[in-house]
């Protein structure tokens, strides 16, 4: 029995100074696929991301949840007021709205910015009135080729691949219902 024994443990320490490799760990799981379309540089989210004056707004966004919606393939019509836009707005009014609790709220004013389709500055008539994704109208001004809508002027136009992104100088605010 001691020989049997003797014997287990010289095979045992045999095995443990093999002179192989130990195995190769497994390969690490690839990530797993997301069903969100690839990120297009040119789309109205990537617009605003990349803009330094509509930080205020992809913040509004992302607090609305509404970056998917957004990025989707439209097409849309976004009127994207600016930080400067924001900052007319009540103290404290921003911050209020981003908050968990008012994101209804939220929802509701952004999509007082949002029309289906491509309509471009060019197209639009004085007086015409426009309905928008909360189901309100705004109404548009058109006075010496400068356009307005409600009380915010168009200051840019920019084309992108899900619709026209017209920057405003003003937060529009929807009627109370």
């Amino acid at each position: 029995m001691k020989t049997l024994a003797t014997l287990c443990a010289l095979v045992l320490g045999i095995a443990c100074q093999s002179s192989q490799p130990p195995p190769e760990p497994p390969a690490p799981a690839a990530a797993p696929k997301s069903n969100l379309p690839p990120l297009d540089p040119t789309n109205i989210v990537s617009i605003a991301v990349g803009s330094k004056d509509h930080t205020t707004l992809v913040t509004a966004l992302k607090a609305a949840d509404y970056v998917t919606a957004v990025s989707n393939a439209g097409p849309f019509t976004v009127f994207a007021p600016t930080n400067a836009a924001f900052d007319k707005l009540p103290k404290g009014t921003v911050e209020a709205l981003v908050a968990p609790e008012k994101q209804d709220d939220l929802k509701n004013i952004l999509k007082y910015h949002v029309t289906t389709s491509v309509l471009q500055s060019k197209d639009f008539k004085d007086g015409q009135t426009l309905a928008m994704a909360n189901g309100a109208k705004v109404t548009l001004h058109v006075n010496a080729g400068k356009v307005s809508i409600n009380d915010a002027a168009i200051v840019a136009s920019i084309p992108a691949s899900n619709g026209i992104v017209h920057v405003i100088d003003g937060v529009l605010l929807p009627p109370a219902k």
